[in-house]
């Protein structure tokens, strides 16, 4: 049975607003229904100052939706992106954004040392780590993550990945690698490789559906562990896919890691952006210089008519991004292909190279390669030089 919008919207309206005002579509609140393989897909508007409250309202929408005969999942989001229904809360003037820091002039890159960042110990044979956050999971970070490194690997760079979210490690599944890491003399663990990236992760030495209940200490243990007893080799840059949020586990990390910067995932919605916000200010705060920020999911180009559909809202990113002076590093589609790509173990970037999800990839990569880059050379232009006259 084939599901329709008409459908999908009357079974909506039985869906009461906030305050029980009338439904939600006469409010106007329900974004543009997209409708893929029985698949549901819409958002809910509502004010950013309420968004904690409303997670029923939107529970409900998708309940509803789900019970109708035919659907095969509904993906209900909830945005302050769009105004509708009178219900948006006023926005505060935004500050002047912060210039972005000057362009470095092209050279080979130095090979890091191992007391730079603050006195925070490096890790020998790697001249780069990079942090991909978010501030919530959901938001695509592990595949964003993966398709970076593989990236920045077609770009030319040797490169490893580091899966630092303990409690749900995704690397084993996205790059198909199975099996246990060897060790040398006991001690060193070897790291996996497929695609050409040396890689470890937690599920490399558990089983899949082992649940991790360990606390702080014990995943700090595990993280120094994987970090710091592998045997790297020379890497011009390591990819640490970190766990969402802003926990202890993230902050012990960026604080005792010396990070070369940070890249932050988010969708376009106002609602994930709040979240985005926080990692940025967790990184600001323990001095890791911020590379830019991804916008996931950002729009749906239908397979068949090629329409396109700003599912979630759209440019979000883009203006937190020049609200805070950081660098928007790119714009990635909610495109069937690189979920099952993913699911698969063969991301996008090497499935399809020449497909244009990859190309958006491969720029990104080097956007945050030349950030890197500049960061570099503004760390080096601070450094006083001593004159002996």
């Amino acid at each position: 049975m084939a599901v329709t919008k008409e459908t999908v919207i009357e079974r909506l309206k039985t869906v009461n607003g906030p305050d029980f005002t009338g439904n939600i579509v006469d409010l106007g609140l329900v974004s543009e229904i997209f409708i893929a393989d029985s698949k549901v897909f819409f958002s809910i508007t509502v004010p950013a100052a309420r968004a904690q409250e409303m997670e029923p309202l939107r529970a409900a929408a998708e309940r509803v939706v789900n019970a109708i005969p035919g659907v095969a999942g509904a993906v209900v989001a909830l945005t302050a992106e769009k105004k509708g229904g009178g219900m948006e809360a006023p926005v505060p003037p935004r500050p002047a954004p912060r210039p972005a820091p000057a362009a470095a002039p092209q050279r080979p890159v130095p090979q890091a040392p191992a007391s730079h960042s603050h006195g925070k110990r490096g890790v020998p044979g790697i001249d780069a780590i990079i942090a991909v956050a978010s501030g919530k999971g959901g938001v695509g970070k592990s595949t964003t993550a993966v398709n970076l490194a593989l990236g920045l690997a077609a770009n030319g760079l040797k490169v490893g990945v580091l899966d630092a979210d303990i409690y749900g490690p995704s690397m084993p599944r996205l790059l198909n690698i199975h099996g246990r890491p060897q060790t040398v003399d006991g001690k060193i663990l070897k790291p996996m490789q497929n695609y050409g990236l040396k890689v470890m992760s937690m599920g490399f030495l558990v089983d899949e559906e082992t649940p991790m209940i360990w606390r702080g200490p014990m995943v700090m243990s595990a993280l120094t562990q994987m970090l710091r007893e592998v045997e790297w080799g020379p890497l011009d840059v390591l990819v640490v896919d970190m766990p969402p949020g802003t926990g202890d586990a993230q902050l012990t990390m960026a604080q005792q890691v010396p990070l070369a910067g940070a890249v932050i995932v988010s969708t376009p919605q106002d609602l994930a952006l709040i979240d985005a916000r926080k990692g940025l200010n967790m990184f600001r705060k323990v001095d890791v210089p911020l590379l830019g920020i991804v916008e996931n999911m950002s729009y749906f180009l239908a397979p068949d008519t090629g329409k396109r559909y700003d599912i979630f809202g759209h440019g979000g990113a883009r203006r937190e991004a020049e609200r805070l002076g950081v660098t928007f590093l790119g714009e990635v589609p909610l495109e069937m292909g690189i979920r099952e790509s993913s699911d698969a173990g063969a991301p996008v970037v090497v499935s399809k190279p020449e497909g244009a999800e990859a190309k958006i990839y491969r720029d990104i990569a080097a956007k945050v390669w030349d950030r890197v880059n500049e960061e570099r050379g503004a760390a080096e232009a601070a450094v006083p030089s001593i004159v002996f006259e």
